[in-house]
This record gives C-alpha cells, structure tokens and sequence, in this order.
C-alpha cells in the first residue's frame, strides 16, 4: 500500500516497506553528492542518476522535456492536479504490474512540487542487479537467438496484461546476468485493452534497434524476438 506525504508546495508518494523518512533531501542530487552516494548516467538529459548508500540502491530519475519543448520547459509541466503528474502516475502503474508479477523494477517514491502553473517531479526506483540495456547488450555483442526471444515472450506478457509502453527502445530494455528481461521507464505508459497498439509498440522498438544495431544483424534478431511475441 502506497503512501502520501505532504511536503512545502508539494506531495511524496512512497512505499513504506522500501523507505521509511521520504523527506525532501531524498530527491536531491546535492544531497547524496555530498554523501558520496550518487553517480551520474553519462548521455542523455542528465535525467538519471544512481544512488548507492549502504543497502541502498536506487535510480533517480528527473522529468525532463525533450525535444523544442525543452527550450521553453525544461523540467516543468502543466498543472492539471496531483493525480495526473508524472511521477504519480508511474509510481501507482509500476506499483500495479508489479502486483501482477510482471518484471518491472520496483518503485520507491515519486514527488512532485508545484512552481506557478507548472510542477516539477522526480521518480525513485529500485536498480535491478547486474543490468545493462539491450542497446549495451546490441554493443558488445552479446545478443543470440535466446535471449531474442526471451525478449518476444516478455513483451508479450505485457501486451497479454494489457501494459502499453509509451516508448518501447533499445535504452529501456533491460537484461540481467542470468538473461533476466526487464522493462523500466513507465513514463505515460497506461493499462488498456490488447489491439493494434501492440504492433505498433513493436514497430517503434524496431525503428530505434535500427538507429543502434550494427549492421543487419539486428534485423535477423529482431524477427526472432516477433516471432516468440507472437507465438
């Protein structure tokens, strides 16, 4: 059961059973820098970074905009009450698939603080042991039949729940030492019906393969991974 916390122009959303003091430090870089607990994810927007403090160890993760909306809001959004943020809406999705066994990491706490007309919010997630993304994976050549196709059965038992991934990618695919398939980055993902969306969920995840594959290679491994989804 998840739990919610006021705090100044703002809220925390948290699961006791992960963090018991979800106060605001809990959110701040500056904080577990001056701990020597945080280290930065190179690329990207900056939006990720990973704690690591005793038996602690989580992602920290920032909304942030991309693209031409970044250059006006760059880790803000509208807004249009507490249940609609970001960060509550994936803290409460993860929370649900987690109920449902499917292999998501599981979530800590989510926190949102107003600013005007806009917010501002941060997602805390458990780090899954020994993971690295398929994009890695793509990269050092560790990729055969297999674990293609573990990934096709995986993606179908969340087509199967009813899980639409908003941005199915190479990044956010996530395989562990034992060939373990996670799916992290819920951002506006959503619970509905099964349809043509699934397909299209597959096709996004090809077009990004096709960006960080090498070669045709991914393309042979890609039709495995289709073909296991579904069988």
């Amino acid at each position: 059961m998840l739990e919610r916390l006021a705090i100044e122009h703002g809220a925390v959303l948290f699961d006791p059973r992960r963090v018991a003091l979800p106060g605001e430090p809990l959110f701040d870089p500056a904080h577990w820098r001056a701990l020597g607990a945080l280290t930065e994810q190179a690329g990207g927007r900056g939006s990720v970074q990973f704690v690591d403090a005793g038996d602690r160890r989580w992602v920290l993760r920032r909304y942030l905009r991309g693209g031409m909306a970044a250059r006006f809001a760059h880790d803000r959004y509208l807004w249009l009450g507490e249940e609609r943020t970001r960060s509550f809406r994936e803290m409460r999705l993860l929370a649900a698939l987690r109920a449902r066994d499917l292999p998501v990491p599981a979530p800590v706490a989510a926190q949102y603080r107003r600013r005007g007309l806009g917010y501002g919010a941060a997602l805390i997630t458990e780090r899954l042991p020994g993971a690295r993304t398929l994009s890695e994976a793509l990269a050092a050549g560790g990729m055969d039949d297999a674990l293609w196709a573990a990934i096709g059965r995986c993606l179908r038992h969340f087509h199967d729940a009813g899980v639409q991934h908003a941005d199915l990618n190479a990044h956010n695919i996530m395989l562990g030492e034992r060939r373990e398939v996670w799916l992290i980055d819920f951002d506006r993902g959503r619970l509905r019906r099964p349809g043509p969306w699934c397909g299209r969920v597959l096709d996004r995840l090809a077009r990004s393969l096709a960006k960080v594959g090498r070669g045709d290679d991914w393309q042979v491994g890609f039709a495995l991974l289709r073909l296991a989804h579904d069988a």
